[in-house]
């Protein structure tokens, strides 16, 4: 009589062999992705400091201390808003995207000696449509026309 099998057995009873080491383009490929993964957290981490030491000189073009209070309290809460949203982010063209809105709106913000995102001006139908595609082209149009500083500023507001 045959010994019975468990209901749990889910493989052959006898090994497959080893695994098969991956190709070398497979192998490159990954050290490529790993090395980009790295600079990207680099990247991310650097601005991320330079943010907090922008803060620490941060000054109020009123010069009032009261404004500079509330200008850093803004930057620092607006910082760790974008930062804890996009920590998951996988994909290397929305992190880089992320990362020009990041030194965008550092720039902009040291230039203008404010930290808040400077608005855009374009009336609700003043860009023209193409053919009578109606409000859909439209909405495209001026999700297209939303300069880079701004990509994430309506999503938090």
């Amino acid at each position: 009589m045959l010994p019975q099998r468990s209901s749990r057995w889910f493989g052959p009873a006898w090994p497959t062999g080893p695994a098969r080491p991956p190709s070398p383009a497979a192998q490159l490929d990954s050290w490529r992705r790993l090395l980009l993964a790295h600079a990207t957290r680099q990247e991310v981490l650097g601005l991320y400091r330079r943010i907090f030491r922008l803060v620490r000189k941060w000054q109020a073009a009123s010069g009032q201390m009261e404004d500079t209070i509330k200008e850093k309290q803004y930057i620092l809460n607006e910082a760790r808003t974008l930062f804890q949203k996009n920590k998951n982010l996988t994909d290397t063209d929305l992190i880089k995207q992320c990362i020009d809105e990041c030194t965008a709106r550092i720039e902009i913000g040291l230039h203008y000696q404010i930290p808040y995102p400077r608005p855009i001006h374009l009336p609700p139908m003043g860009l023209t449509p193409l053919r009578g595609r109606g409000l859909r082209s439209q909405e495209k149009l001026r999700k297209l026309s939303k300069p880079v500083y701004l990509k994430s500023h309506d999503e938090i507001s």
